[in-house]
């Protein structure tokens, strides 16, 4: 990619929802909803504080989000669409767990 997002901003892969639904229904492209989960392709240096200093970005490449349902611009490069947004509109990166506490929890009182 040939994109190098500046101060606070990032740029996104949107990653598509399911197209069925649980009970098995197939959603037109006209049903679905705009996606808010995407992988962070690349991102800007981060925004600058009252004093001039550089605040580092608390997201990184390849990371796993959760963003604002109209946040951000929609670009196309060639093939690809992808989405520029600033790291406000970041509402939460996806993390998953190892192994749950419980399972840990229910193993060591056996």
């Amino acid at each position: 990619m040939d994109l190098q997002p500046l101060g606070d901003r990032l740029i996104v892969e949107a990653l598509e929802e399911e197209e069925t639904t649980t009970s098995g229904i197939v959603l037109p492209d006209t049903a679905k909803e705009k996606p808010q989960r995407g992988r962070v392709l690349a991102v800007g240096p981060g925004a600058r504080n009252d004093s001039g200093e550089i605040v580092p970005m608390e997201v990184a490449v390849g990371d796993e989000i959760i963003y604002s349902k109209y946040g951000g611009t929609d670009i196309k490069l060639g093939a690809d669409e992808v989405l520029i947004l600033r790291e406000s509109d970041v509402l939460a990166k996806v993390t998953k767990a190892k192994a749950s506490k419980k399972k840990e929890l229910a193993g060591a009182s056996a």
